[in-house]
């Protein structure tokens, strides 16, 4: 295994579901350390820095969800770590519930070992590249900080939703993001993503029906592609 692998901390009291998670993501390339509470996750970030972390939700002592809001709320080198926080709790509520603690993913229990790994590999991209502040796509330049779509040096008007909308697909261009996130980040309901898109795509395709820039990835959401 390379020394320079991502390094993923796996935080679950089930010692058989973290001894898997360790053989099957060290088989797939990756460095693991795996803690079984919160408390000794801890201890362990204290000294090393990793790249994700596998968060159990349900734990003895300090749960996953007050464990990820005390990452994101105290400074240190793993405040930012990318979280894929495991649960068998899948209402809508409680993924909202994960997110606004700082969580990154959501994986429902049980799960298939290769949607975990795919998961991994996406919220790994993301993560580990360096954030960018504008994003161009054939004529189009699109600010996101402002939140300013132009092309050829002239704006254009875009909604509120429309832009939260292209701010979440231009921060990560190249990597799919589900509906359901597009749908939290927007605050849109449902298919009405697909209708915020579907108009999006008016403004910067030269056809809509098949798009060149704003596309769908099948099983996985959208995705921008920049230049």
């Amino acid at each position: 295994m390379k020394d320079n692998a991502p390094h993923i901390l796996v935080v679950d009291d089930d010692t058989r579901l973290a001894s898997l998670l360790r053989k099957y993501l060290s088989d797939n390339g990756y460095r693991v350390t795996v803690a079984e509470t919160a408390e000794v996750a801890a201890q362990k970030m204290a000294g090393i820095s990793f790249d994700l972390m596998v968060l159990d939700r349900m734990m003895p002592g300090q749960d996953g969800l007050s464990f990820a809001h005390t990452i994101r709320s105290t400074t240190g080198p793993n405040q930012n770590i990318a979280i894929l926080m495991l649960t068998a709790m899948a209402e809508t509520e409680d993924r909202i519930d994960g997110l606004e603690a700082g969580v990154d993913d959501y994986l429902t229990k049980p799960f298939e070992p290769r949607e975990l790994l795919l998961r991994v590999s996406s919220i790994l991209k993301r993560s580990l590249q360096e954030p960018v502040s504008e994003v161009n796509f054939g004529a189009f330049s699109f600010d996101i900080s402002r939140g300013e779509l132009s092309k050829d040096n002239q704006v254009i008007n875009l909604t509120s939703t429309e832009q939260v909308l292209l701010k979440s697909l231009a921060t990560s261009p190249g990597v799919p993001i589900s509906r359901d996130d597009l749908s939290l980040n927007s605050g849109t309901q449902g298919r009405a993503v697909d209708v915020q898109i579907t108009r999006l795509r008016r403004k910067i395709e030269d056809d809509p029906k098949i798009p060149r820039y704003l596309q769908t990835v099948r099983g996985e959401g959208y995705v921008l592609w920049a230049d």
